[in-house]
């Protein structure tokens, strides 16, 4: 088992934002959710770019091959409209699609969330990096979160020998 600091990518993926024409609420979210969430230590690595596919490719591609983050967190660009491709980019870069982790994640939000049908959030891996693709909003963030995080630490574990550990009681209520 490897005990050593994962390290978790967030990318926040919004033209305004990376304009600094609207303060980034996605960002944080992941962000303050992850630190409920996670038990182990861990280093971060974050960043706010524009809904550019091309730059969401290589961006993903640099957090997984260069940076090594084990865990990658994208939120932003996953709705209907046209600038919005940040599952396109996600699947160009991944090696291996889980589309359970979608299912899920849309499957919890419909609950509420009637528009969530319109929501085309992903998840794949490439190399030893999980990449997960959340909404925009932080309410959504973390309905999605606590709808796939239990399966997260095995997923790791699996690709890289990583050895997270999660409060269990934080990620059961969210869910």
């Amino acid at each position: 088992m490897n005990n050593t600091k994962i390290k978790i990518g967030f990318i926040t993926i919004s033209d305004r934002a990376a304009r600094g024409e609207y303060e980034d609420i996605g960002g944080p979210a992941m962000q303050e959710w992850i630190k409920s969430a996670v038990l182990s230590p861990y280093e971060i690595d974050n960043i706010i770019i524009e809904d550019e596919q091309s730059l969401i490719e290589q961006t993903i591609i640099d957090f997984a091959d260069n940076k090594n983050c084990n865990l990658i967190l994208t939120t932003g660009g996953t709705g209907p409209t046209t600038r919005d491709v940040t599952p396109e980019a996600t699947h160009t870069v991944c090696e291996r699609i889980f589309d359970g982790f979608a299912e899920q994640m849309r499957a919890v939000s419909l609950k509420t969330v009637p528009t969530a049908i319109l929501s085309r959030q992903t998840a794949g891996t490439r190399g030893k990096s999980l990449i997960i693709n959340l909404p925009g909003k932080p309410a959504a963030i973390a309905v999605c979160l606590g709808a796939v995080f239990l399966a997260v630490p095995k997923c790791l574990e699996l690709l890289d020998g990583s050895n997270i550990q999660i409060d269990l009681d934080f990620v059961e209520q969210e869910f």
